[in-house]
């Protein structure tokens, strides 16, 4: 199909395709236009009699009396249970992971329960993506239930720390397919048009699953230990595992089917899936050392940097030359609607995460508040990711119009940045407090907007594939915003606490005391406290000048985005 390249191009919609999960419906092609007309009523169907074969899914003729969103309702409610799921398991360990590190005595690995689970998510998005155009989209839920399943059992049951940070990897793994492939599926059930107010139910499920999972957690490891969360995990993942199996049914294959599954199977890009898996990993991890856990420089930190270097350009060379059928087309990366929805998305996920890494810290700072009480103020940016990501829904279904919206979000969240450079100075009243709501809101909006983007502007037999490709923006995006905004905080803070505590005899072990643990800042007298105070105000200041041109920067692609009109 020849693709208009004006500024508004009408697509193939992406429900129209051999691979989309949809029910027979009578489709009249239209030459001038290059789209397809779908007859009235073509879209009821019944929510237990979703099929799906290979990278052929599809839907039994249904009651066109039935109306849509009822069943697609029924659809998209099975599988917000996994969702709910793998986002409360992330913030229970986020409360927990010093207190499972310390049954082990083995404190200063704890960082490793969250980044063990975060690198294998990593590796594992994009690959869901291809895997389920081969194996059929039930088939590979079912798979990433049974891995965090066994992940959680292994964490449940693990009797060494490292054990336990294996059971996150494996539980990590299961989880990036318990998302991605969620919006995969709405993708095959909705017009492009309607994607986002779908999604934006799954974004308010999982705001809720990520508000709900450090209280969750920590009340049970208060009770009856932190093994308790692990262990509630796996039967709610087999009743999930249970409504998919029952309600996404697997067509009958014929045997020239079967036939056609075998060959693809036998093409199945394995190399590259491994090299794409290991650049990923080396990079994220890369990531994570740097600046935090080790110095830039460190051997560690440049050895991951140049594997991954290497690898990625192993990964090149196998899809370009090797692969039949490959697991991450290299051709999605220099399409411009592609390539800028993925940018975008890196840039608003940095900078939020990078922001949220430090309203607690500078609440405790500031107002001595408790770890509880400092979580408390992340809550605007979270309910405004929610707020934003059901706005977005609404007005892209009325007005089919996505780029303006991502605009306006991008300029919005970089307004509320500002602001916290210009009024968060040490004494944030409650109002002040909530300046971090446009921030996560104007990020819950591109969020919504740049999922739907790329799907109008991708080929619909690469939809699965460019869409797992958002989620592992999402993933690389947290972590850069975490790691550059870490390192401008403690190149900026050292310096403050040695220039301002010049003069005082125990300077050395004041600035060490408060850079490795906040509380003891309670035990300082009035003129040092005030002191390390304005230091760490002035740092955190500074962070958040990262967040503001990762937010700007997004604006600028947001503004060269071609639409497609949808």
């Amino acid at each position: 199909m020849q693709v208009h390249n004006d500024e508004h191009t009408q697509l193939l919609p992406n429900h129209v395709t051999a691979g989309s999960i949809l029910p027979e419906a009578e489709e009249d092609y239209d030459a001038d236009t290059e789209s397809y007309r779908r007859s009235a009523g073509s879209y009821g169907t019944n929510a237990t009699d979703i099929e799906a074969v290979g990278d052929k899914p599809a839907l039994k003729p249904a009651d066109t009396e039935q109306k849509p969103a009822r069943s697609l309702a029924g659809v998209i409610s099975v599988l917000l249970l996994g969702v709910f799921l793998s986002n409360c398991d992330g913030s229970i360990v986020l409360a927990t992971n010093s207190l499972i590190s310390s049954q082990f005595d083995d404190l200063e690995s704890s960082g490793w329960l969250v980044s063990g689970s975060l690198l294998a998510t990593c590796a594992m998005q994009p690959i869901y993506g291809r895997f389920s155009d081969i194996f059929g989209r039930r088939n590979m839920l079912l798979t990433a239930y049974s891995l965090f399943s066994i992940g959680a059992a292994t964490c449940w049951l693990g009797n060494t720390m490292w054990l336990v940070i294996l059971g996150r990897a494996i539980a990590g793994a299961g989880a990036a397919g318990m998302t991605s492939l969620v919006s995969i599926l709405i993708t095959d059930l909705v017009s492009m048009r309607e994607v986002a107010s779908w999604r934006s139910y799954v974004n308010v499920v999982a705001t809720t699953g990520r508000s709900l999972g450090g209280p969750i957690g920590g009340f049970l490891a208060d009770t009856i230990g932190w093994r308790w969360s692990f262990f509630s995990e796996i039967p709610v993942t087999l009743v999930a595992g249970f409504l998919v199996f029952c309600f996404i049914k697997e067509r009958q294959q014929k045997d020239e089917e079967q036939k056609n599954i075998r060959e693809k199977l036998k093409s199945v890009d394995i190399l590259g899936a491994l090299t794409l898996a290991l650049t990923i990993v080396n990079f994220v991890l890369a990531l994570d050392l740097g600046g935090h856990k080790f110095p830039w420089t460190h051997p560690l930190v440049l050895g991951s940097f140049g594997a991954s270097l290497f690898f990625g350009i192993v990964f090149v060379l196998v899809e370009s030359y090797w692969a039949k059928q490959p697991i991450f087309p290299l051709h999605l990366l220099v399409n411009r609607d592609i390539a800028s929805a993925y940018l975008i998305m890196v840039l608003q996920s940095a900078a939020q995460f990078g922001m949220m890494f430090t309203i607690p810290l500078y609440f405790q700072v500031t107002e001595n508040a408790s770890a509880t009480n400092a979580g408390v103020h992340l809550f605007p940016s979270v309910a405004g990711n929610a707020v934003g990501a059901l706005c977005a829904g609404f007005f892209i279904k009325r007005t089919g119009r996505y780029k303006a919206l991502t605009v306006t979000a991008t300029l919005l969240a970089s307004f509320g940045y500002l602001l916290l450079i210009l009024r968060w100075h040490g004494h944030t009243n409650i109002l002040e407090s909530l300046y971090i709501f446009p921030c996560g809101f104007g990020t819950g909006v591109a969020m919504s907007s740049v999922f739907v983007g790329l799907g109008a502007g991708v080929d619909t037999k690469f939809m699965a594939i460019a869409a797992a490709g958002v989620y592992l923006s999402n993933s690389i995006g947290t972590v850069t915003g975490l790691s550059i905004v870490n390192a401008v905080l403690q190149s900026c803070l050292k310096p403050r606490l040695q220039k301002g505590l010049d003069g005082y005899a125990d300077k050395d072990k004041i600035i060490r005391d408060v850079l490795s643990d906040i509380s003891n800042m309670k035990h300082l007298k009035d003129g040092a406290s005030r002191i390390v105070v304005q230091a760490y105000v002035e740092s955190l200041e500074k962070t958040h000048f990262v967040s503001l041109c990762c937010t700007f920067f997004g604006s600028i692609i947001a503004l060269c985005w071609r639409e497609h009109k949808l």
